[in-house]
């Protein structure tokens, strides 16, 4: 049931003599279109709403009770008959709450359309993905969602959602403002139109929002997409369509699918980060070459999955939350620990060396020598790229390797790093000698 309220009122005798007030009731609203800025709680409310207004002088009452509407964002603006429609003022009428009149002075009798914008609070949005792997894991097909969720106290049919990605900082918390007693603070000063530095903030900070936002056309098509563009230090998602999102209830938006997007798949071993799983790792990038990059994606949930068999059953491979990712940017989600991919360290050998002695006679340097066995292992129906990091204690180290270590680099100076490609159902082990410098001996190191 809509609780917002807009009645117009012929004025038979005087606009103070309100039993002598005829009221009728207006049509629906013919659009609405919501923007919603999540960052700040914020949504940007436009209503199309066709008036019948009589040659002279007419009101308009608009109740926002039991809703989050910011009262002293309210503005109307005639569609048609501009020139011939002068929106005088709005009155916020003693010992009434929540009420407003728009007084409308009309030089044309009939059906009016206006606009009427305002800032309300409780509607919010969130990101959140599926993706499907190929079998072969090479491409995946990533969709999109948005769940918009209304508890502004009002609902919101035929609306076209529109969203905003970045933030922005008001003044005042919209819903704080929706929930004074009064528009304007105390009315003691009697009804009349509101002027000055007390609706100067409120109002520029509604225009400050209309004029970030871009005009885009509603689109006919009967799938649904989402048109996006910059707007200096945000981005607008346009849902196309519209939907009723009800008071109290959450809805889920279609915003893109994208088939064949290249992914690489990583499995990364790093006792010291990750324990002694190994932990898979998902990445791509948000350009064209992967069939993205026409705009950021918003941060969310993703929830991965794969193509089993050419019946498109799906087993589940894991989830990653990430943050805003920019265009031409890479991402790496992180899909947790595996079981089917195995990395077996093992110290096989300890012994310390070469000692250096002071002038009386304590030991002032020493080498430990340090031999490691590791055994990997591929129990997965296809080949997996698999890292293995070391990470030592000092960066006074030599290491020498032997056996199936693959591609061997250092990455600091107290990690190296293993690349290494495993087939399907295969097994590889390597070994690694490993000498670090103590004491004086990290003299003769540097020489």
């Amino acid at each position: 049931m809509k609780r917002v309220m807009l009645t117009t009122m012929i004025i038979a005798v005087s606009c103070s003599a309100w039993a002598k007030v005829d009221l009728s009731t207006l049509p629906e609203r013919e659009s609405t279109q919501l923007t919603i800025y999540n960052s700040a709680d914020l949504t940007l409310v436009r209503e199309s709403r066709p008036l019948t207004l009589k040659e002279g002088m007419n009101s308009l009452q608009f109740s926002w009770a039991n809703t989050l509407i910011d009262p002293t964002s309210l503005e109307m603006l005639p569609k048609a008959h501009a020139g011939e429609i002068d929106i005088m003022d709005l009155t916020y009428p003693p010992r009434v709450r929540n009420l407003g009149l728009w007084n409308i002075k009309s030089q044309v009798s009939g059906k009016a359309p206006v606009e009427i914008t305002y800032l309300t609070s409780g509607l919010t949005w969130r990101a959140f993905y599926m993706g499907t792997l190929t079998e072969n894991e090479k491409t995946m097909r990533l969709q999109g969602y948005v769940r918009v969720t209304n508890n502004s106290g009002e609902d919101y049919g035929n609306a076209q959602t529109r969203l905003i990605v970045g933030k922005v900082h008001i003044l005042d918390r919209i819903a704080d403002l929706a929930r004074r007693q009064h528009a304007y603070g105390s009315p003691i000063q009697g009804p009349g139109p509101v002027s000055g530095d007390a609706a100067a903030r409120p109002r520029d900070m509604l225009m400050k929002a209309k004029a970030s936002m871009a005009e885009i056309a509603y689109a006919a098509a009967e799938i649904k997409e989402v048109k996006k563009e910059g707007l200096s230090e945000y981005f607008l998602y346009t849902i196309e369509g519209a939907e009723t999102i009800a008071n109290g209830w959450s809805k889920r938006l279609p915003s893109f699918d994208v088939d064949e997007v290249a992914v690489i798949n990583l499995y990364k071993y790093e006792e010291e980060r990750y324990g002694r799983s190994v932990v898979r790792f998902l990445s791509f990038k948000n350009d064209t070459e992967h069939n993205l990059g026409e705009t950021p994606i918003p941060g969310g949930l993703l929830k991965v999955y794969r193509n089993v068999d050419d019946e498109q059953h799906l087993a589940y491979t894991g989830q990653s939350s990430f943050k805003y990712i920019p265009v031409d940017e890479d991402v790496e989600l992180n899909l947790g620990g595996v079981s089917d991919v195995v990395v077996e360290p093992k110290l096989m050998a300890y012994e310390t060396a070469n000692y250096k002695f002071d002038r009386r006679r304590n030991i002032s340097g020493w080498d430990e020598v340090r031999t490691f066995k590791v055994e990997v292992r591929n129990t997965r129906d296809i080949a997996v790229k698999l890292e293995i990091k070391r990470n030592f204690k000092t960066s006074y180290w030599d290491l020498d390797n032997s056996g199936d270590f693959g591609k061997y680099e250092k990455d600091d100076l107290k990690t190296v790093k293993y690349t290494i490609l495993l087939d399907p159902h295969t097994k590889k082990q390597f070994q690694y000698v490993l000498r670090t410098y103590h004491g004086t001996r990290r003299e003769d190191w540097r020489r």
